[in-house]
């Protein structure tokens, strides 16, 4: 393959999304994912009401949700003691009123598979990006190595969906403004059993820190430690790192003796900034290569495809009609803009405070308290959650 109408940098939500819906329109799209399979744990698994509600508009609705899901109608948190409601899906103006929980493996499968009956679309697994081509002040393709060789493919357009640590943004010399984050997340798994308490609705915290999600079979869980702890928390070995987590779970504290080594701890190093601007000529960025967001109300997977929606469809006409122009660039941002901004502005509110250690003080955040105290809220939080700030739909 040596020219496409545009590469996509990154097989995850947003470029997924972005190449299929590219190829759908009739553009001749690549997708480069670095791995050679989708199956990597702890990648975010929400798939939000907007989500579904596109897949409802493509047609796919019904076939998608014969895969394995837990659906979660509302979100709980615990607060002195009681399990608060802080959102609540189930007014939405949608077809599907709940957030789905499904391993995001399983929806990347799902969309390459679609993506594979378009004759415009190509997904090469095991190719990473390495660098970009540049002609006349233009970024005009990327570089790619595989385990086979190296190689490139020339396109008047670049997209970077290649995440929080991408190649694409560093080769274009984008500017980012770092927002800071005082906490990291250690992600696990523990076995469910059925005489286990379930927390509400499939989804349970943050509970001081802890927050746990039924997957049928096993408990995600997720414990949030300060900005780069997680050395000092092995120093002081499993068994005191198990007698925390037993602290706060409702579950018995016997039940994390399966925790017998650090390998079955996932670090997560969180970090929340953007993109001054997400364009160049000849490239964009996407999803978290434009916005890394903290994993606070699973936002990031649906913001990113949010913006695999408005690319697509902002880029189509111009890239299949061999018109593209940084004015068409300089749109995608324009639209996705505000709900970023708004989006991290509140994750910010949202995140517990925390003392000059760097460790959660035990008042909960002033989000939790104004909800429990109004719960009509969590109506308006649920919009927020399962629709975001602007949801965008499909035009091709």
């Amino acid at each position: 393959m040596d020219s496409v109408d545009c590469v996509i940098a990154g097989g995850g939500p947003a470029g997924m999304m972005a190449g299929l819906l590219l190829a759908r329109a009739g553009c001749r799209v690549a997708v480069l994912e670095k791995h050679r399979d989708f199956l990597h744990d702890f990648r975010g698994d929400t798939i939000h009401p907007s989500t579904l509600q596109l897949m409802d508009e493509l047609g796919w609705l019904e076939e998608f949700l014969r895969l394995p899901h837990q659906k979660a109608p509302d979100l709980h948190a615990e607060l002195g003691g009681r399990q608060v409601m802080i959102a609540d899906f189930s007014r939405l103006p949608l077809e599907c009123r709940y957030i789905a929980f499904m391993p995001q493996w399983d929806f990347l499968n799902f969309l390459a598979a679609k993506g594979a009956q378009m004759p415009g679309f190509t997904l090469l697994m095991g190719h990473r990006i390495t660098g970009l081509l540049r002609e006349d002040g233009r970024v005009a393709g990327a570089a790619w190595q595989s385990d086979a060789g190296a190689g490139e493919i020339r396109a008047p357009l670049v997209i970077g969906a290649d995440g929080r640590h991408s190649v694409v943004r560093a080769e274009a010399g984008l500017e980012v403004i770092d927002f800071g984050s005082a906490v990291d997340v250690l992600w696990l798994q523990l076995t469910r059993l059925p005489d286990d308490p379930a927390p509400a609705m499939s989804h349970a915290g943050p509970q001081q820190g802890l927050v746990l999600i039924d997957r049928g079979d096993f408990w995600q869980c997720g414990y949030v430690i300060r900005k780069g702890g997680y050395d000092d928390l092995k120093a002081r070995g499993l068994s005191a790192f198990r007698a925390a987590l037993a602290a706060l779970a409702p579950l018995p504290a016997a039940r994390f003796e399966e925790i017998t080594g650090w390998d079955r701890i996932h670090l997560l190093s969180i970090r929340m900034d953007r993109l001054r601007q997400w364009w160049a000529p000849g490239v964009l960025c996407i999803g978290d290569a434009a916005h890394a967001m903290s994993p606070v109300g699973g936002f990031g997977v649906n913001l990113a495809i949010q913006d695999a929606v408005a690319a697509a469809n902002t880029l189509a006409a111009p890239l299949r009609e061999e018109r593209l122009c940084d004015s068409d660039l300089a749109r995608v941002q324009a639209r996705r803009l505000f709900p970023t901004r708004a989006t991290q502005g509140m994750q910010r509110m949202m995140r517990r405070k925390r003392n000059d250690k760097g460790e959660a003080v035990p008042r909960p955040p002033g989000f939790v308290r104004m909800i429990a105290r109004f719960p009509m809220l969590s109506r308006l939080m649920g919009r927020l959650i399962g629709m975001g700030f602007r949801q965008e739909h499909i035009k091709y």
